[in-house]
C-alpha cells in the first residue's frame, strides 16, 4: 500500500466492524451452560415490560453463543445482545474478619422483537 494514497474512500461503519462468525447449533454441551439463570433484581424485572431480558452468564461466553442458546431454550430470535462485566466489590462480613470480597459476575442483556416475550 502506498504511503501517500489518492484513494480517498471511506469505510463504513459496517465494514469495519468484525466480521461475526456463526456458532454451531449442534454445540449442545456449550449451549446449555451458556444461561446460568435470569437475573431477579428490580430493574432487570420492569425492563422485561418492555422486551429487554437479563440473564447471568459464565465470563467466556460471547454475545453470539448467548444469542444462539436463547434460541435453542426460549425459541425466540433476539433482536440484539449487549454483555456487560461487574467487579468485584468489597463487602463488610460483621465478624473478626472484617470485610471479605464479592465475586465479580457477567450478565447479557437480551433484546428482543416487539411481540416476543420470555417465559421463566
Amino acid at each position: 500500500m502506498p504511503l501517500f494514497s489518492s484513494d480517498t474512500k471511506k469505510k463504513s461503519k459496517k465494514e469495519s466492524v468484525r466480521s461475526k462468525q456463526p456458532v454451531s447449533k449442534n454445540d449442545d454441551g456449550r449451549l446449555a451452560n451458556v444461561l446460568v439463570a435470569p437475573w431477579l433484581s428490580e430493574k432487570a424485572l420492569l425492563s422485561s415490560g418492555n422486551g429487554v431480558y437479563v440473564f447471568q452468564i459464565p465470563a467466556d461466553a460471547s454475545k453470539l453463543e448467548v444469542a444462539a442458546a436463547i434460541e435453542k431454550v426460549y425459541n425466540v430470535t433476539p433482536r440484539k445482545v449487549n454483555v456487560t462485566n461487574l467487579p468485584a466489590k468489597s463487602v463488610s462480613l460483621r465478624t473478626r474478619r472484617g470485610t471479605g470480597t464479592r465475586a465479580r459476575r457477567h450478565k447479557a442483556y437480551v433484546y428482543l422483537a416487539k411481540g416476543d416475550s420470555i417465559e421463566f
